[in-house]
């Protein structure tokens, strides 16, 4: 019985030092989401600005350019996926990674030729592990991204969007992220940066809304080759923190979850200690007066 309570006082000792570890990373995780939502709150007036901004030149104009111009029929579609560096944040790189997949299969039955690009060791652990090509990737920055990393990012696609198809160019651009919406719900989402799609602009003007003017110097094209790569920089850019975001708050959220099952799993052993340690009071009780009965009985036989 002895050894049973020692297995249990072991087991809480580990899980209590486990739960100390699991409060730390939710509180770490708390503390960062603040600053990751104040940057999110930032960036996203910019690039929703430079995106009405490239939609007036493109609406405003008739010049065919990669950031505009749909493909006749394209063949090859680029798709970049933002992971996470670190794990303990519940199913958050799976469930991107479930959209990113989700996404590819609907361009491959479109007949379309998929490049991925993935941001995140989990996603590079993922494609890496089924021995699937991965164009490009980028990781060490996914909890705490820079502009910077958006632009290093940023720069193989643009690349690859204004190459012609045979040279190894893509007709489309993509993006994979987990969009924060507030402490308790992130979803992944997908969308497609390029070519930009015009449809919102059609919605405002069917709402009435009046849309800014723009003059073009020197021209339209030379303006859409200046907004290109600050375009697609702040879209990656945006997403990073939004995924930064949704990270932090995903690994709040599953520490918050192991700390709490970690408190249930020492009450129980806590319990199950007692009883073991009560069993083995009662047992030595049970000793003592039946060592006591039986020299009781040997002294009154000698009596006699």
């Amino acid at each position: 019985m002895g050894a049973q309570l020692r297995v249990y006082k072991r087991r809480i000792r580990s899980v209590t030092a486990t739960k100390k570890i699991t409060k730390a990373m939710e509180m770490i995780a708390a503390s960062r989401i603040v600053k990751a939502q104040r940057q999110v709150a930032a960036s996203t007036p910019y690039a929703t600005e430079l995106t009405r901004a490239v939609t007036a030149v493109a609406t405003g104009s008739t010049t065919k350019h990669p950031l505009t111009t749909e493909a006749d029929a394209p063949a090859r579609a680029a798709v970049l996926l933002i992971t996470s560096d670190r794990g303990l944040a519940g199913g958050y790189s799976a469930n991107a990674i479930k959209a990113a997949e989700r996404l590819t299969e609907r361009l491959r039955g479109e007949g379309k030729e998929v490049v991925t690009y993935v941001i995140g060791r989990k996603g590079v652990a993922y494609y890496g592990f089924r021995e699937r090509k991965i164009a490009d990737s980028w990781t060490g920055f996914t909890d705490s991204p820079t502009y910077a990393d958006a632009k290093r990012a940023a720069a193989p696609l643009i690349e690859a969007v204004t190459q012609e198809t045979a040279e190894g160019g893509v007709d489309e651009l993509h993006i994979v992220f987990t969009e924060f919406v507030s402490m308790m719900t992130q979803n992944p989402v997908d969308g497609r940066m390029l070519p930009l799609s015009l449809d919102t602009t059609k919605e405002e003007e069917g709402k009435g809304e009046i849309l800014p003017l723009f003059d073009f110097e020197p021209s339209a094209e030379d303006v859409l080759d200046a907004l290109l790569p600050r375009y697609v920089e702040s879209r990656i850019y945006n997403a990073l923190l939004q995924a930064a975001a949704s990270e932090h708050a995903a690994r709040r959220r599953a520490m918050k979850s192991a700390t709490d099952n970690a408190g249930d799993l020492i009450k129980s052993l806590s319990r199950l200690a007692n009883a073991a340690r009560q069993a083995e009071i009662t047992q030595e009780i049970s000793e003592i007066v039946g060592g006591a009965s039986a020299l009781a009985d040997a002294t009154a036989g000698s009596d006699k």
